[in-house]
């Protein structure tokens, strides 16, 4: 992920924040908008893969061991189909991974790392593995990044030691854990090497020796296991490591880059346009995805094994129901251009820029300090009802699907840019084709329906609630239950709030 800047950019944000309000309050007095989706029920549906919810980033490899960050876990796990979680800094010396004797001679300890795996396999879910950070020990020097836990992004001292770890931390783990299940694992090697995470110079040619050194060892233990890379930020480098890869015959099986919606088009695009922080992740989607397409490997699958809706910490965007909306229309817009979107982060046990010091301050996790979902955790929740076909329709702002049991799942949205007001909406859903009288389940999203953030303010904001708060702000947090309503001439109307989210069920 991008370190955020953090003192002037509270600042900064509350300013901006602070100037859009009359523009936003303009546009809410505005009337309504409207608008009505067709829908033919007899169109031909196409696979509908629920990539959005099978891979989840997380803190540091370290917190996995806190039951705190394992409770979070089986939150998540229990209300999506989460296969895999991403962490940084396996290699950290908090790990206890590498060191050396007196003569120097590498010593390896799996004693932590065989605890945190454990415990993500005991909850149900596999590690996607970044192989990160330097070991103090194995560093050409020490280059701390400005994290709180000042992890070491120096190449190593000796490229040999760092195949030779690589090949150790990898035999290790098919021996714990067996070929069988390690094969459905993914290695990726570093965290984001085009920026402040990797001090090689050149940055990129360093890279690929980092990344050829450390697939080779993988591959030496089997040739079954699955490595890839760049893992880089700002969905760079794809198409030249790919073909670095196949000119210089180095494995890899997947390639993975990550994007942040408020990323800018100049580092993405090389452009200088405004694109908003509604397109960003789907448009940079794009641009890998062709890249993929149009190179010697065009059908090797795309992780992107970072996204959120911002890279800094924006109250007023992560924490709140602007999520619910945002996350629906990147899933409509990502399908089918990525295999795995993987959301940054499932949890706020987080200690990037140090130990968390009140439940809501823009972190990335779905849930906060405290085992309190957020909106984007419901919004995860209700999405994962959507069914595996999808039916195509003319709008911007729907989702619709099929279930294999003949259930219709549809999502509607009203989205807005964060930091507008926005205007209700009336939607019309008139589906064609869909005979006889049926059951309506409405499941809703917004700020009077699974969100705990009125009842947050009205406790007056406490940065350490009790636990009585915490039951509380619990219990404000739980969906509501669905509103019935029966379905006949295969037409439904409703109406969505400002940066609402529907789930709707036809049976």
């Amino acid at each position: 992920m991008r370190q955020p800047r953090l003192a002037p950019l509270f600042a900064i944000t509350a300013l901006f924040v602070i100037l859009l309000a009359p523009a936003a309050e303009v546009r809410a007095q505005s009337p309504a908008r409207s608008e009505t989706i067709e829908v033919d029920v007899q169109a031909q549906a196409r696979p509908f893969p629920h990539y959005w919810e099978q891979v989840f980033g997380s803190g540091r490899a370290i917190l996995s061991l806190r039951e705190s960050y394992r409770q979070d876990l089986r939150a998540v796990k229990q209300i999506t189909d989460m296969k895999y979680v991403r962490f940084h800094a396996i290699f950290q010396d908090e790990v206890g991974i590498y060191d050396e004797d007196a003569s120097g001679k590498p010593l390896y300890n799996f004693s932590y790392v065989d605890q945190i795996y454990d415990g993500l396999l005991e909850n149900g879910v596999r590690p996607f593995i970044e192989l990160s950070f330097m070991p103090r020990k194995l560093a050409a020097r020490e280059v701390l990044h400005s994290f709180w836990y000042k992890q070491n992004v120096a190449p190593p001292k000796s490229w040999d030691r760092w195949e030779e770890l690589i090949y150790e931390f990898t035999k290790h783990l098919v021996e714990r854990y067996g070929i069988e299940e390690v094969a459905q694992w993914y290695f990726e090697v570093w965290n984001e090497p085009n920026i402040d995470f990797w001090a090689g110079e050149p940055k990129e040619a360093t890279y690929y020796k980092l990344y050829e050194r450390a697939a080779r060892a993988i591959k030496r233990v089997s040739p079954r296991l699955r490595v890839g890379g760049p893992a880089t930020a700002q969905a760079a480098w794809v198409d030249r490591f790919i073909r670095y890869c196949v000119e210089n015959n180095v494995p890899f099986d997947f390639v993975s880059t990550h994007v942040y919606a408020n990323d800018t088009s100049k580092d993405v695009f090389g452009t200088q346009e405004k694109i908003p922080r509604t397109q960003m992740v789907c448009r940079a989607a794009r641009k890998v995805h062709d890249q993929v397409k149009a190179s010697a490997r065009p059908d090797v699958p795309i992780h992107w094994s970072e996204y959120n809706a911002s890279y800094m910490n924006e109250s007023h965007v992560t924490d709140s129901v602007f999520m619910g909306a945002w996350l629906a229309d990147t899933i409509r817009q990502c399908d089918g251009l990525v295999e795995t979107l993987a959301y940054w982060t499932f949890s706020d046990v987080f200690e990037e820029q140090g130990v968390v010091k009140q439940p809501f301050y823009g972190g990335f996790g779905l849930i906060a300090a405290g085992g309190l979902p957020k909106p984007s955790f419901n919004a995860f929740k209700l999405l994962h009802r959507l069914g595996d076909k999808r039916i195509p329709v003319k709008s911007d702002s729907a989702l619709v699907t099929r279930r294999a049991d003949g259930t219709w799942a549809i999502a509607v949205w009203n989205l807005f840019q964060p930091e507008e007001s926005g205007n209700m909406k009336e939607v019309t859903l008139r589906l064609k084709g869909l005979a006889g009288r049926r059951r309506v389940l409405i499941h809703r999203l917004d700020a009077e329906h699974g969100s705990l953030l009125h009842a947050y303010e009205a406790m007056g904001k406490p940065r350490y609630p009790t636990q009585k708060q915490i039951q509380e702000l619990r219990k404000a947090a739980e969906l509501p239950p669905p509103q019935s309503r029966s379905l006949s001439g295969g037409k439904l109307t409703l109406k969505l709030p400002p940066h609402g989210l529907a789930l709707i069920e036809i049976r």
